[in-house]
């Protein structure tokens, strides 16, 4: 975990191993949970999404990481052998000096006419796994496995909502920096205008002439998209489906959060500095 205290972490590892006691799983356990301080000023700030007790796609990714053989424990628990009998304790697996992404990847260009906006519901059709000693190499890995990485001067298309232009600033400076031309559609263009960069202004209104943001991906014109939504409103909806569905069409990174964006962009100062090595080098800590 990049971002969890020693608090949080506790916290997680306590309310799973008492709903596991209370529920009296034998085998696998699937918890999703949320972490938000804000929330919860006077505690750790984790909250319970959801428990099931079943597997999900994220033991795979546990197990390769961890080196831990999940499945064979879980199997043997259910045949009545305890942890203890298999050499195992409770508790976190010991850090280890490897740090690993899970990205989540999309089939939307095999769907016609879908709007490749995410919401809530589950839409992703499988998973890669970026694995390196620190978090941007891993991150660059997976963004490479999902088809979002973007390299240094890639132009970017960015139309983005009211409510996260003040959120994006530090990542639109940093596409500057990392010498990538920036179109935006019009409230977007002034936004970065007022921060004295260099922006082109595109329509997205494909009724008001050409080039209209259709055809700057079409044509190539730009290889990235960042398209945020004002509260998944209806009408923003259609405004920015053509921005989605071409660039998803084009096989171009789209995307819809600034946190996504952020951590694929964050790789740009830096491309290709990660290392190559069998997973068991990295859980064993061996040389870089």
């Amino acid at each position: 975990p990049q971002t969890l205290s020693a608090e949080q972490r506790e916290a997680i590892v306590d309310y799973t191993t008492r709903m596991a006691l209370a529920l009296g799983v034998r085998g696998l356990m699937n918890v999703q949970y949320v972490v938000a301080p804000e929330a919860a000023p006077q505690g750790s700030g984790v909250f319970v999404i959801e428990v099931n007790p079943r597997s999900s796609r994220t033991v795979p990714f546990i197990s390769k990481v961890t080196g831990v053989p999940l499945v064979p424990l879980a199997v043997n628990i259910m045949l009545g052998r305890s942890l203890a009998d298999q050499g195992y304790a409770g508790g976190l697996v010991p850090d280890r000096s490897l740090v690993a992404v899970k990205a989540p990847v999309f089939s939307m260009s095999k769907l016609v006419d879908v709007d490749t906006f995410l919401g809530p519901e589950m839409k992703s059709t499988g998973e890669v796994m970026g694995v390196d000693y620190d978090l941007d190499s891993a991150m660059r890995k997976a963004a490479m496995a999902a088809d979002l990485a973007v390299a240094p001067g890639t132009p970017f298309l960015l139309s983005l909502a009211d409510r996260t232009k003040p959120e994006a600033v530090p990542l639109i400076r940093a596409l500057h920096e990392a010498g990538c031309d920036l179109f935006a559609t019009e409230g977007t263009a002034a936004m970065i205008r007022s921060l004295d960069l260099p922006v082109r202004f595109v329509t997205k209104l494909l009724s008001r002439g050409h080039p209209n943001v259709v055809d700057v991906i079409n044509d190539g014109t730009v290889g990235a998209v960042i398209n945020t939504l004002e509260g998944g409103r209806p009408s923003h909806l259609r405004d920015g489906f053509h921005i989605r569905r071409s660039a998803t069409e084009m096989r171009i990174p789209c995307f819809t959060s600034l946190d996504t964006a952020r951590a694929s962009i964050q790789a740009l100062a830096s491309p290709g500095s990660y290392s190559v090595r069998p997973i068991p080098d990295y859980r064993n800590g061996r040389a870089r």
